[in-house]
């Protein structure tokens, strides 16, 4: 055997080399697969922590709006984080559908959810730097992906630019694919996607952009919305009509080539501007009645939380009646506006210094409060005083840019210097420089006939002579009347005895101005409103009757507080000796309410106070029975009710009922009287109103007596002029020192109603004259009238424990013939007043002094 040869050698050593360095390397790319397969592994399973599961369509939770409806269901607020309303696949119309296909997926029915190879591409960019952001096309499904991910992450995690949120995206996406149809993953891209504006969803989309229900849609519509995924701001056609319209053009375009449209339907959907098909949604919060939605939201949040008003999805039916709301707004504002002007002129709102800054201010008003339009006829607009004309006592004003009017005396007669201890009607300007003067920028109401402006100017005759003839007076060339912002606040609530629904509630003048509801929130001194607690306490504790006789004496009461001394004082200064109950409530008389809170004791009348539904704390001193003590409106409107339901104390309602995403209902407070309710709702609300009772806070027989002279008030005492709404009525004024408050609560058989006017602090008070007669019962009637217009409001009838006697007024005895002075008045059976024959005289004021001045 012969040996082999060195080359023979070398060759075998090579080839065994290269073996083994093969299994080497072999074994190195095993390791190497194993490692980089147990890396994919472990990333795979980091990436998919707590990705969303979706197995079917019903896992789809997405985040909705909670929605408060009005009495009968129409929409007047949304709470929400994305505003959605999740619309079936069956009402998306075909064309809509193909519309964001041809814009954003053209490839959709065709791909297994991922486009794999822009995806690779944004990821090489990434990495080798050619790009800082991390960008790629993604398919509808990837949208998806993305837009559940930033719901469920919160929008930075959501939108982060990384490799690792690109992966997720992937997966999740992948995921999908495996475990839907691709209809099922249409429905829900086209539920959740955001198309700007705070709206999620093609159906609030639909509502956002052109106030329509997604079926409703034009094909030109459906281009501007399917256009919009990419960039919902930048495509907007509120902000960009210009680059909505090129981009609307586009997804045309794209559904001609793919086969969606013909090219006239592109033609036709062209026809018609951006500008022209987009209508704003309204604010449905702040344009219907902020006041009470916002009080529907605390009670959510207090309950359920924020996470669930906000996504929870819920809808609230609430107790607001839309029209008696409006009537409300109109009537507090027009109320407060008057009311303001009666207390003087604020001043300008700013002096200019030269014809720069006039310039500038013109600009302003043109471009930010007209917009480039005309002035709406009566609305407030800023002008400019460019010269005062004493010779026709008018004042020259700028409006904007374009438009010149005059202001004349008659249009500013109640812009005096305000001093609240001077009456109005005697103090009114006598010329136009008292007001204004050149550069002033006033708040001014632009009327465009002679014949409105006399309407609405509150002048005297004399200057109502110096105005331009009737033909100078146009559009162009407007009459002006001097307006202000007031600085008086006023609020209104009203409810219904028999439901307990607060129909309307505002809360003051201007929600935007200020949130504080004063209806709700504010705890202010009623005055003589509180006077009805003390005299039905006394009915009940002591017996009292209309025709019970008390004192009319001077009291002098001390105030630990300020360590002082002071004696109230009736209206008229004057003290009778001794009246019936019914003359002083009539006329809101002080001695005798004190007299009265004394007689049934200042603790049980406190006690009383917060027995007939007063919550806040009550003093403990006799000034209580002048309305020294805050309560709020609510509390107040609370307690009228009680005397409007003879008794029964049914507590304030403002959700008729809430029902969650899924339809279980969360509460239920809904009346069976309720008209709106349905007839297995009603029956529901039946059994449990037999559970539910008001509470009984008075005998029938006793609230009916106090009921009688609350009419006797709302007839022929301090609040006569509410017998105009030629209704049954029945109420109390309240006025408290120096005019700081002025109220009414007051009702018919239907429909309770209190109002408040005054200013949030007690730095100044109203002026001289300001009253509740005066100041808040023309508010509660403009509420009333139009509230009740066509309404049968029937006669309260007397139980039958009441019994009619009439009384001699003097001296509170029976009579059995009609004599001056005498009036017929209810009682309990049985306890009507002895008689006294022929009268007997009524006491002198020293001889009531005996019984019991103090």
């Amino acid at each position: 055997m012969t040996s082999p040869t060195p080359r023979v050698e070398n060759e075998r050593k090579k080839s065994s080399l290269f073996w083994r360095l093969l299994r080497f390397g072999l074994f190195l790319g095993g390791v190497g697969a194993l490692a980089g397969a147990a890396v994919g592994a472990v990333a795979f399973v980091a990436y998919s922590r707590d990705l969303p599961e979706f197995t079917d369509v019903g896992q789809y939770r997405p985040k909705l709006a909670t929605k408060v409806l009005s009495v009968d269901g129409r929409l007047i607020g949304e709470f929400y984080t994305e505003r959605r309303i999740v619309v079936p696949y069956e009402r998306i119309p075909k064309r809509l559908i193909q519309a964001f296909i041809a814009a954003e997926d053209k490839k959709f029915f065709d791909h297994h959810g991922i486009d794999y190879l822009g995806m690779a591409n944004a990821v090489l960019q990434k990495v080798t730097g050619q790009t800082k952001k991390l960008r790629g096309a993604s398919t509808i499904t990837q949208q998806l992906a993305k837009s559940l991910l930033i719901s469920a992450e919160g929008f930075g995690a959501g939108t982060e630019r990384s490799i690792k949120r690109k992966v997720r995206e992937a997966i999740l996406a992948s995921r999908l694919e495996g475990n839907l149809n691709k209809e099922e993953i249409l429905w829900l891209y086209l539920n959740q996607v955001y198309l700007g504006h705070g709206a999620y969803g093609v159906q609030a989309a639909a509502e956002n952009y052109f106030r329509k229900d997604v079926q409703e849609l034009t094909l030109a519509e459906m281009g501007v919305l399917a256009g919009l995924p990419q960039a919902p701001s930048r495509f907007s056609p509120f902000i960009n009509p210009s680059a909505a319209r090129n981009r609307q053009e586009y997804v045309l375009e794209r559904m001609h080539k793919d086969g969606y449209i013909t090219a006239a339907d592109k033609t036709e959907a062209l026809a018609l501007s951006v500008e022209k098909t987009v209508h704003p949604r309204d604010d449905s919060f702040l344009d219907t009645a902020p006041y009470f939605t916002e009080h529907v939201r605390r009670h959510i949040v207090e309950t359920y939380g924020n996470k669930e008003l906000l996504e929870g999805g819920l809808t609230v039916w609430t107790t607001l009646d839309l029209e008696r709301e409006g009537y409300a707004e109109t009537a507090l504002i027009d109320g407060v506006r008057t009311t303001d002007k009666r207390q003087g002129f604020l001043g300008p709102v700013a002096q200019l210094k030269d014809d720069q800054q006039t310039s500038k201010v013109l600009d302003i008003v043109e471009r930010k409060m007209l917009k480039g339009q005309a002035p709406v006829e009566g609305s407030p607009v800023l002008a400019v005083v460019t010269a005062v004309d004493v010779e026709h006592q008018w004042a020259e004003v700028q409006i904007g840019k374009r438009l010149r009017g005059r202001l004349p005396l008659a249009g500013m007669r109640w812009a005096r210097k305000i001093n609240p201890s001077q009456n109005w009607e005697f103090h009114k300007v006598e010329s136009v420089r008292e007001v204004v003067k050149q550069r002033d920028v006033v708040l001014v109401q632009p009327w465009f006939s002679k014949a409105r402006f006399l309407e609405r100017a509150m002048g005297a005759a004399e200057s109502v002579q110096k105005l331009p003839d009737e033909s100078e007076v146009n559009a162009e060339r407007p009459l002006c009347t001097l307006d202000q912002v007031p600085r008086v606040q006023g609020s209104l609530i009203s409810m219904n005895p028999h439901t307990g629904y607060v129909e309307a509630m505002i809360g003051g003048y201007s929600y935007e101005d200020s949130e504080f509801n004063r209806a709700e929130q504010s705890c202010r001194q009623p005055g003589s409103a509180f006077k009805p607690i003390v005299y039905s306490a006394a009915v009940v504790r002591e017996g009292f009757t209309p025709a019970t006789m008390v004192l009319d004496t001077p009291i002098t009461l001390r105030d630990e507080d300020i360590g002082k001394s002071w004696k109230p004082q009736n209206f008229e200064g004057a003290f009778k000796g001794e009246v019936t109950v019914r003359e002083a409530i009539s006329f809101s008389m002080n001695m005798p309410a004190l007299h009265t809170m004394l007689a049934v004791g200042v603790k049980d009348v406190v006690a009383w106070g917060k027995h007939m539904g007063i919550k806040t704390a009550l003093k403990e001193e006799l000034g209580t029975a002048l309305g020294s003590s805050c309560v709020t409106p609510w509390e107040l409107t609370s307690v009228y009710t009680t005397f409007a339901r003879m008794g029964l104390r049914p507590e304030p309602v403002y959700i008729k009922r809430i029902v969650d995403r899924d339809g279980n209902v969360l509460e239920q407070h809904a009346s069976p009287n309720d008209p709106w309710q349905t007839h297995a709702q009603r029956i529901d609300s039946a059994y449990r109103f037999l559970e539910e009772r008001p509470r009984r806070a008075m005998s029938a027989d006793e609230s009916y007596i106090v009921h009688w002279l609350l009419t006797q008030v709302a007839t022929r005492g301090t609040a006569a002029n509410a017998s105009r709404l030629h209704r049954p009525v029945a109420g109390k004024t309240g006025t408290t020192n120096d005019s700081f408050d002025t109220w009414f609560a007051g009702y018919t058989s239907t429909l309770v109603t209190t109002v408040w006017v005054g200013y949030d602090t007690y730095e100044y008070p109203l002026s001289v004259g300001e009253q509740g007669g005066k100041t808040s019962l023309p508010i509660w009637l403009g509420y009333m009238e139009p509230s009740l217009r066509g309404k049968e409001e029937p006669e309260w009838s007397a139980p039958a424990g009441i019994c009619n006697a009439r009384v001699d007024g003097r001296n509170g005895r029976r009579i059995y013939t009609d004599a001056p002075g005498s009036f017929i008045a209810p009682f309990l059976c049985g306890k009507e007043p002895e008689s006294a024959g022929a009268g007997g005289a009524p006491e002198t004021l020293d001889e009531a002094q005996k019984k019991g001045g103090i």
